[in-house]
């Protein structure tokens, strides 16, 4: 358990565990609101399987610091790569779920030379919102003002529905509860900008940069990221792939987790 310094005064939590010196570690990266605990499961599996594997808190997050600002996705990450610099990870295989597939994405983009492999997860990438170029998703401006006035005004009560309406079915209430509550552990701040910065993202002119092998693992049921959209990154990535999970929506991990371990296994250890 590490707390990096990633910039002055700034410090990101980041998970190390497992063995596997001889290959790539497998860097995970959760979502908005969520922290390294989302990939509890995965972190079990890979390690057994001989994977170092390092499962970060993103600024704002869980055990991470949260200052009033720093949540763009350039600077989210540059935190990564300090993190991935602090443990001596030269190269990795990136996992990047939701609005982290963002952030993954942008530093695969950024670095390929440190991504070995890029897995996004419940994520289209390039965008969390439409626009000309690509579309899928909701407008922006729209989509932003709302769930920042959620946020304002009950932020107890909008995580809650917010998790609640990525669910392709009924959820576990004890999985409902606890996704909540480590929502919670980040400060409105933090949501507010986080919002700006997923909804209103667009990293299409990364899509000529990444070069890499990319799998993309996304529910049927996906409300947030669609399967539509991610067939569209597809079609326009030099080495990509793209895995539909049936009856899933935006939480493979709690929805599907059999099937993303084995995708995530065969994809790391091709």
């Amino acid at each position: 358990m590490t707390l990096v310094e990633v910039e002055p005064g700034v410090r990101v939590f980041a998970q190390d565990l497992g063995g596997g010196r001889d290959r790539p570690p497998v860097v995970l990266v959760p979502g908005f609101g969520m922290t390294h605990e989302a990939w509890d499961r995965q972190v079990r599996v890979l390690t057994t399987a001989g994977h170092r594997v390092v499962a970060v808190d993103q600024r704002g997050h869980g055990r991470s610091d949260k200052p009033l600002d720093g949540y763009d996705v350039q600077r989210l990450s540059l935190d990564l790569v300090a993190v991935l610099d602090a443990l001596g990870v030269d190269r990795c295989s990136l996992v990047g779920w939701s609005f982290g597939g963002q952030v993954a994405f942008r530093t695969a983009a950024a670095h390929p030379e440190r991504v070995h492999r890029l897995v996004l997860v419940g994520s289209n990438a390039v965008r969390a919102s439409r626009s000309a170029d690509f579309p899928f998703g909701h407008e922006p401006g729209p989509t932003i003002e709302a769930m920042v006035e959620l946020e304002v005004r009950d932020r107890f009560a909008a995580r809650r529905s917010t998790i609640l309406s990525g669910f392709g079915g009924a959820p576990d209430p004890n999985v409902l509860d606890w996704m909540t509550a480590q929502s919670l552990l980040m400060p409105s701040w933090a949501a507010v900008a986080c919002y700006h910065s997923m909804l209103g993202t667009d990293l299409v002119a990364d899509l000529a940069k990444v070069t890499m092998p990319v799998l993309q693992v996304i529910g049927e049921d996906d409300p947030v990221h669609s399967a539509r959209g991610g067939r569209w990154l597809v079609e326009r990535l030099a080495d990509s792939r793209l895995v539909t999970l049936a009856h899933c929506g935006h939480y493979p991990m709690f929805e599907a987790p059999a099937a993303l371990d084995q995708h995530l296994l065969d994809f790391l250890d091709a």
